[in-house]
């Protein structure tokens, strides 16, 4: 059991899932533009020539496979936030239960 005050526990999940969320964030904003790179780089074909030979590549699997990873390790690590949180309003709501009960 972790004996540190929980609102360090959240703070540092908090900044945890922040730093992933970006990373996900940012490889799904820049997924349209690698694509275009990668088209690119093939020269002058047809479009429609190009993304069927850059999507049948397996480095562009791996791509879109790290992508999908990034934003499960995020949503992971936000689900976990939203735990500690729940744990301290559960303590709170035992705290205030307690006290109610010790008036009666």
């Amino acid at each position: 059991m972790d004996n540190r005050p929980l609102s360090q526990i959240y703070a540092e999940a908090g900044a945890d899932w922040v730093e992933k969320d970006a990373v996900a964030r940012l490889l799904e904003e820049t997924k349209s533009l690698r694509f275009a790179q990668r088209c690119q780089q093939l020269g002058d074909i047809p479009v429609n020539r190009a993304e069927q030979i850059v999507k049948a590549d397996p480095s562009w699997y791996d791509e879109v496979t790290k992508m999908v990873h990034a934003r499960t390790d995020a949503n992971k690590a936000r689900v976990y936030m939203e735990t500690v949180k729940m744990r301290h309003s559960e303590h709170i709501s035992t705290e205030a239960n307690y006290r109610t009960e010790a008036k009666l």
